[in-house]
């Protein structure tokens, strides 16, 4: 492998975190919306992550590496982005101004907690692709000085 793909499957690891980290910061910002009913409120949302593999390289005109298992990855992309299926959260508010008939308040199916530890994660995962490019630059700077 070339020093060169590293940094483009880097790139695309920096690239699917970051958006990993946008989905959750929009989760966490609509977690205390509320609405009167199931279709207006707001559904948490995860990115779904798949890997570019050696025949989907070529479509996106990735260099092709001599000597490379054909089931290896040439980094990530987001597949596409869902909607969670979990239940919403009814409250018993009568007094709330979206309260339906029966007093009660829809509020979305986030779990702030667990996007706290997913942003965590999304940052850490950001921050090891920038160490890895970070790596692979100071070796390729390395390699530069052989000569000299």
């Amino acid at each position: 492998m070339s020093l060169n793909n590293i940094f483009d499957i880097a790139g695309s690891g920096m690239t699917a975190q970051s958006v990993r980290l946008n989905t959750t910061a929009s989760n966490i910002a609509n977690a205390s919306s509320a609405a009167s009913n199931t279709d207006d409120v707001y559904r948490a949302r995860k990115p779904i992550f798949a890997a570019i593999q050696h025949e989907a390289a070529r479509e996106h005109d990735m260099p092709h590496t001599n000597g490379m298992s054909e089931h290896a990855s040439h980094g990530v992309h987001v597949h596409q982005i869902v909607e969670s299926e979990a239940e919403y959260d009814m409250r018993y508010e009568p007094n709330h101004p979206l309260a339906d008939e029966k007093g009660y308040v829809i509020y979305p199916n986030v779990n702030v907690v667990e996007e706290m530890a997913d942003m965590l994660s999304a940052s850490r995962g950001y921050q090891t692709n920038v160490d890895v490019m970070d790596a692979a630059k100071t070796m390729m700077q390395r390699v530069l000085t052989l000569g000299q």
